[in-house]
């Protein structure tokens, strides 16, 4: 399952859908492994990393601008609140 989590890609709201239920399904499943495993916690993550996300793109040589909304980068913020500090 944490592999399908990171490996999925969001292009539609039906694919943000499974990769919603996705990260449910691995929040209960392996709660050890979400540094914010509590909806406080996860908020305050997702809004740090959606302010840093473009130079996460820019480290790892994506093309890709945060600025510019898609499925992929809302997927991405998510991501990176489970575990973003």
């Amino acid at each position: 399952m944490r592999l399908q989590l990171f490996d999925l890609k969001v292009t539609n709201r039906a694919t943000f859908i499974q990769f919603l239920n996705i990260m449910l399904q691995d929040l209960k499943k392996h709660p050890e492994n979400w540094e914010n495993n509590n909806l406080e916690s996860f908020l305050e993550a997702l809004s740090a990393y959606a302010e840093d996300i473009q130079g996460y793109y820019d480290n790892t040589q994506q093309s890709i601008n945060a600025e510019e909304a898609s499925w992929q980068v809302f997927a991405d913020m998510f991501k990176g609140a489970v575990v973003y500090e």
